[in-house]
């Protein structure tokens, strides 16, 4: 009975811990996560499109960069000054970081549309 009950005890810890690591609070409005840099993701990104576009891509700092400098080049974004570029692409990169889903990997740079 004693196992039992440690066993127990142990099966509803580890399920109330992966809750809460898992348990991640959403921006109402975008679905975006909030951390630090949402608001000036939120600002400059879903200006042009839907966070959906955000949430539906995973990638490293580098991947995010050559999305962004992709839509600088071709889709009339304006260009960002160093401090805020710094902080959309840590924003991206810590909340919407790579992954090993079976989604196909993003285009590189050149491969996107010119």
């Amino acid at each position: 009975m004693k196992n039992l009950t440690k066993t127990a005890l142990l099966f509803v810890s580890s399920a109330f811990l992966s809750l809460n690591l898992s348990a991640q609070e959403l921006d109402k409005d975008t679905g975006l996560i909030i951390a630090e840099g949402m608001q000036t993701v939120k600002a400059n990104c879903t200006v042009c499109h839907s966070a959906k576009f955000i949430t539906f891509q995973k990638g490293d700092r580098e991947t995010w960069l050559s999305m962004i400098k992709w839509m600088q080049k071709t889709q009339g974004l304006w260009e960002f000054d160093a401090k805020t570029e710094d902080t959309i692409l840590t924003y991206l990169e810590t909340n919407y970081p790579p992954s090993t889903t079976s989604r196909r990997p993003n285009l590189s740079f050149d491969k996107l549309p010119q």
